[in-house]
Parts: structure tokens; sequence; C-alpha cells
């Protein structure tokens, strides 16, 4: 998201929307160590009970909430410019054959969540020769 504000305008319309978008204004990382899957994601804001993790069926699913607002508030101060991502996200990555997704930990600190998706070896098929009759 920095990168993409960084290159174009701040009032450009394209920003606003991808502001608005929950998926987009989630950044997370992926990286694969020699033992794990390391998913990082930056959630500002957020405590450790507003974000779910799940696995089902390979699928890793990292989802929560941003809660606008106290509205009752509204009364008092008028909103200039509000860039913020509010509402409901959700992002799934498809896990690989090497995951071990019974044995998946998450963490969570000052806003960084970390997911951990230890590494099995994965049991390649024999190779066999076959005999040409």
């Amino acid at each position: 998201m920095s990168i993409i504000s960084s290159l174009l305008n701040h009032d450009d319309p394209f920003i606003s929307m991808v502001n608005m978008c929950p998926v987009l204004s989630t950044p997370i990382d992926w990286k694969e160590t020699s033992e794990a899957h390391v998913f990082v994601a930056d959630l500002p804001g957020l405590k450790k009970e507003d974000v779910k993790v799940e696995v089902s069926d390979g699928l890793l699913q990292i989802s929560g909430e941003r809660n606008a607002e106290n509205e009752d508030d509204s009364k008092d101060h008028k909103w200039h410019h509000a860039e913020r991502c509010r509402g409901k996200f959700s992002r799934s990555f498809r896990l690989p054959d090497n995951a071990k997704a019974d044995e998946v930990k998450a963490s969570m600190e000052n806003g960084v969540l970390t997911v951990t998706v230890p590494k099995q070896e994965v049991k390649r098929p024999e190779k066999k020769v076959i005999a040409i009759e």
C-alpha cells in the first residue's frame, strides 16, 4: 500500500478506492523458511480478539473487522478526510502440499499478526521403469 501511495498522488481517486477496499488495505507477506511458511499481516489498531485465523481443506483464512468510529461523537465534530479502512476483511491462501495444517500457530503483537505453518517432507512418488513388451 505504501508503495502505491508513494508512486501516485495522495488525492488520486484510485488511492481512495484502494483504501476503501479491505482486501487491498490488509497487506500480508508470505515467506517460506527451511522449517515453515510464515504469514505476517499488518493489522494496526486490532486486538487478537478482533481477528480469526482458520485452516480448512488446505486453505488458510485470516479475517476480522475494523469498526468505524463511534457515530455518537459525530455531533461535535466533522470529518475533513478519512482514509483508514473500516469494515470486514478476509484474506485466503492455498497452502502447499508440504504444509502441516494441523500444527498452525498464530500470535499477535503490536498490531502485527504472525501465522506459522510448519513444513513436512512431501514424499515424491517413486519412479518405476516399465518394461516395454
